[in-house]
């Protein structure tokens, strides 16, 4: 009885709370709302995060229905503007095309704290946009303003070394989200003098970074990850470096999923890298490859190969399936794949090289793999045995790969990956 009561009270606060939100929301875009904006988005905000997590979803709900373009209104602006297609009737129609929750985020943004707010606010949104598709609309907008607030042009990149604030080391231990950062020793490794770790912050929101990227100077292009996150090794002297490899990139604001910060921070982070040290010759990764277990797993397949080729990829399963006894799960250990026979482990890295030479360019291709071609950068080399944590065992039998960062040519390999093309060195092309 008790519990119900509770529950009950609940909801009869949460109603109350999204009555004053939807009030503070008309009363922000309202003429009169200009003078007191501050006070009103602060209570605003405020209601918002008072809200239970199915009102905020109402809320959401409300946002797409009473705050969105006035169709008929669209549609006599744009007839006008298809009879006499002048600059006053497209500005007319752009402005009420433009759905007036924008200019409410835009209000709510100028308040101290403003911006951060919409970024938690877009975090909730995401976690229900999946389930109710009639918020795509509500999400778009908040992805539209943030992308434009969050311009890689009004970021700021930051060195993050042992001398920074140790609130900001924390995150960076909380953040990693590729290796995991086994405590202060581990963290500190990782920022020896052989080693760099750089971050993109906003000016509205200083004292969190948005993403950051660990970069490794090495004397040649690395081949397995546990040397580089091993906190027991001997730092090298950066002058000795020919090669920086960049072998994690974490985000650290979900609320700013897909605005593009990853692209810009990496080719930022190698001309400073550059500049400090001009002897490094090469920009590469250390990359997983996490969904490709689960695609041999499910097959293997690659549609709209020629026959040759397909009959290829067949044959490197089949090759695998040989090698592991018909049973895949054979290779769910590092001892496991440190045993296999040559030909099984020329399988394995065939298969890999099909996985991101040609489903990479797909909509559902490995994420980490269109991140760095899109970038720009070309697919260099496989490695056997790269990641033997339970982790990368799970994910890719082990298998790691190398993209090339060649900074003369990011633009041209970028282009081609639009295209459906991967930019892929010879000795991976050869595997083909």
């Amino acid at each position: 009885m008790l519990d119900e009561l509770r529950s009950a009270a609940r909801r009869v606060s949460g109603a109350h709370h999204l009555r004053g939100l939807m009030i503070d929301c008309r009363r922000l875009l309202s003429e009169r709302g200009e003078a007191n904006s501050v006070a009103i988005a602060r209570d605003l905000v405020a209601r918002f995060q008072a809200l239970p997590d199915d009102q905020q979803g109402t809320f959401f709900e409300r946002l797409s229905r009473d705050f969105s373009p006035d169709p008929k209104a669209v549609l006599r602006s744009a007839q006008a503007y298809a009879s006499e297609p002048n600059a006053g009737n497209l500005l007319r129609l752009t402005r009420l095309a433009e759905p007036p929750r924008q200019e409410l985020l835009r209000r709510i943004n100028r308040s101290p704290g403003g911006t951060s707010s919409i970024v938690a606010m877009r975090r909730a949104l995401l976690a229900r946009v999946g389930k109710q598709p009639e918020l795509e609309a509500v999400e778009a907008d908040f992805l539209h303003l943030l992308s434009s607030w969050f311009n890689p042009g009004f970021l700021q990149l930051q060195r993050v070394d042992w001398n920074s604030p140790a609130q900001l080391l924390e995150q960076i231990i909380r953040h990693e989200a590729v290796h995991e950062i086994d405590g202060w020793d581990d963290l500190r490794r990782r920022l020896q003098p052989d080693r760099r770790c750089f971050a993109f912050f906003h000016p509205q929101l200083p004292a969190e970074p948005l993403i950051f990227v660990e970069v490794a100077l090495l004397p040649e292009m690395p081949a397995a990850i546990a040397p580089l996150i091993d906190k027991s090794a001997a730092p090298l002297l950066p002058s000795s470096c020919k090669v920086a490899a960049f072998y994690s990139i974490s985000n650290c604001q979900p609320g700013l999923k897909g605005v593009s910060l990853g692209n810009f921070l990496i080719k930022r982070v190698a001309e400073e890298l550059k500049r400090e040290l001009p002897q490094l010759r090469t920009f590469c990764t250390l990359s997983p490859i996490p969904g490709f277990a689960r695609w041999v797993r499910a097959g293997a397949v690659c549609e709209g190969l020629p026959k040759a080729r397909a009959e290829r990829l067949a044959e490197a399963r089949q090759a695998l399936l040989d090698g592991c006894g018909g049973d895949l799960d054979q290779l769910a250990s590092a001892a496991a794949l440190r045993a296999l026979a040559p030909r099984t482990g020329e399988a394995l890295l065939r298969l890999g090289a099909y996985y991101l030479g040609f489903l990479a360019p797909a909509a559902d291709g490995d994420p980490v793999a269109r991140f760095h071609l899109d970038n720009g950068a070309r697919l260099e080399r496989l490695n056997a045995l790269g990641d033997l944590s339970p982790k990368g065992v799970r994910q890719s039998f082990g298998l790691m790969v190398n993209y090339l960062y060649d900074l003369g040519k990011v633009e041209a390999h970028h282009e081609k990956f639009v295209q459906g093309e991967v930019a892929q060195s010879r000795a991976l092309a050869s595997l083909l």
